[in-house]
């Protein structure tokens, strides 16, 4: 439960692919603003894309998909960016804003972390804009250290930040 709010946490399905991809744009749209351009909009939103070379999850509260993440557990999907051996990846992680703050960005997180530590991984590792700060303190306070050596510089008004978190592996 997220503040008393009953959450799901499941992959997405075919026909919820638009309504996931229309969560993560708005997200990322309520925190970026202008910097965020139709080019990386229609990648953000697009879930159809992506299903077949990652894990996307969505939560939900009954019916209403409120937040997504995609988990990225192959070196050679299209979707894995700057991971290495033993790593697994956190992208396009994003909740409604209206849903924003009661906790629905840990526990999908916690979601992705168990999945990894499930696939036998080394570290979860993320990159997450320079503008996420609410992002940052969550990703920190679940165990992801910076970085600033992976970090990467898209555009120059545009740098992703890296985060680790390492794993324990189950015996």
């Amino acid at each position: 439960m997220a503040n008393n709010l009953e959450i799901a946490v499941e992959l997405v399905v075919p026909p919820d692919y638009e309504t996931a991809g229309a969560v993560v744009v708005g997200a990322y749209r309520q925190l970026l603003g202008k910097k965020l351009d139709d080019g990386y909009a229609a990648h953000l939103g697009d879930v159809a894309g992506r299903a077949p070379t990652s894990q996307v999850y969505v939560a939900r509260t009954g019916n209403e998909i409120v937040g997504s993440v995609t988990y990225v557990n192959d070196l050679a999907s299209p979707m894995a960016e700057g991971l290495q051996p033993g790593e697994v990846e956190i992208r396009m992680l994003a909740v409604r804003p209206d849903y924003q703050g009661r906790g629905l960005g840990r526990i999908l997180v916690e979601t992705c972390v168990r999945l990894a530590e499930q696939d036998g991984a080394d570290a979860l590792f993320l990159h997450s804009t320079q503008d996420m700060d609410a992002a940052h303190r969550l990703y920190q306070a679940l165990g992801f250290a910076r970085l600033p050596g992976r970090d990467w510089q898209v555009s120059p008004d545009v740098l992703l930040m890296a985060f680790r978190k390492p794993l324990t592996k189950a015996l």
